[in-house]
């Protein structure tokens, strides 16, 4: 079996929730040894948020597999003995932990640099390690609160939360490809430089698109439910048989096609209502009922296989059991089996497909399943993890 890119990386992580836990899995899947340091009661309090999976939590079990799991009490000296360690041999330290705790406990990353020089610390944070609000606690819906997310999200009536943890994964991915970057300038220039995130400025970065035109438009985007803020037609409908449809309409050719051979409308293509895209945008309640009752005269299945014909991309509005069951994960065959505490689940395969690698994707740990093992090799005799576990510290 071909090695995995970042196999021989070690990255210790004191992590909780998802942010930090979704860029660490990644660097697992790509081969990292990553050490999750959870707390000896209970462990990263993702473990509760449900019990869908065999008893365990459907975040943790998405953002932990491949993982060793290591129980420490960080604010007792033998337990920060033991995470120092780790650290002295560690490639990455990642770390989400509440404002202002990282820096009491040494592990900001001025103080691991100086401690660990080849050591990349990550961290990531709510709004930032300085400015006004760098104490101030942040959760994914607060910061899509914050971003203005929430305002663009919904329909005209009531404006509503994006349905997966937006902020989250978004600072993940960027603490996952600034670690990555890390790595490489550590390997080419020997440099060993920080990282940080903060879930406000990764969900920025995506807000980039409405903040410019409200910017310079002058008024933000409006909510409009299935439809395109800036774009029409671009939306759902409803068929004949109640199946719901979304299509785009992105070009002025893609416009001739629905007119003339969906529509069966060809003047429409020549309306003056309809000319641009701007236009089609201004007289978009004109328009959309125009689309509505074609739509009310076909089937959903007849609706894509025209639409399929006309060339103008179109899609089913799934429930998620039927993006379960959809054939593009099974022919291309991207599930894989995992196990977790309880029983064998079926886990998506990372999207990114590396020529003759295959993604690691082992098991999803128990709290504290690895820290006998990882005391062990840290040269601790049973006789000192015996009282180490009875003192509370792991």
């Amino acid at each position: 079996m071909t090695e995995l890119p970042l196999s021989g990386v070690t990255v210790v992580t004191v992590e909780q929730a998802v942010a930090a836990p979704f860029a660490t899995r990644q660097l697992a899947d790509l081969g990292a040894r990553v050490i999750k340091v959870e707390r000896p009661a209970g462990g990263d309090f993702a473990r509760r948020y449900d019990t869908k999976v065999h008893g365990q939590s459907s975040y943790f079990v998405w953002l932990n597999r491949s993982k060793e799991s290591l129980t420490l009490d960080l604010k007792s000296p033998p337990g920060r003995e033991i995470l120092e360690e780790l650290l002295a041999e560690a490639d990455v330290f990642v770390q989400n932990l509440a404002p202002g705790a990282a820096a009491r406990l040494g592990l900001d990353a001025e103080s691991l640099s100086e401690r660990f020089p080849s050591l990349i610390p990550c961290s990531i944070t709510g709004y930032g390690s300085s400015g006004p609000w760098a104490g101030r606690k942040a959760y994914d819906l607060l910061v899509q609160c914050q971003t203005g997310l929430v305002s663009l999200t919904g329909t005209p009536e009531e404006a509503a939360r994006a349905g997966v943890s937006v902020a989250d994964i978004a600072a993940g991915m960027y603490a996952y490809s600034g670690v990555l970057t890390a790595l490489y300038t550590r390997a080419t220039t020997g440099v060993a430089r920080a990282v940080e995130v903060s879930l406000f400025e990764a969900l920025a970065e995506w807000m980039s698109q409405p903040a410019y035109y409200t910017l310079y438009g002058g008024t933000q985007p409006p909510r409009v439910g299935t439809q395109h803020a800036t774009i029409a037609p671009y939306g759902a409908y409803t068929a004949a048989d109640g199946k719901q449809v979304l299509f785009s309409i992105q070009n002025e050719r893609e416009w001739t096609a629905l007119c003339e051979r969906f529509l069966e409308r060809p003047e429409l293509v020549d309306d003056p209502r309809f000319a641009t895209g701007s236009d089609r945008v201004a007289h978009r309640e004109e328009l959309n009922a125009i689309v509505a009752e074609r739509f009310r005269r076909s089937a959903g299945s007849e609706v894509t296989d025209l639409l399929d014909e006309a060339g103008i991309a179109n899609a089913d509005v799934n429930d998620v059991q039927a993006f379960l069951d959809h054939p593009v994960l099974a022919e291309r065959g991207r599930w894989r089996g995992v196990s977790v505490p309880g029983g064998e689940m079926e886990a998506l395969c990372p999207p990114a497909d590396l020529a003759g690698v295959e993604a690691r994707m082992d098991p999803v740990p128990a709290a504290g399943e690895h820290t006998e093992r990882i005391l062990t090799a840290l040269g601790r005799d049973a006789g000192e993890i015996k009282r180490l576990k009875s003192g509370g510290v792991v």
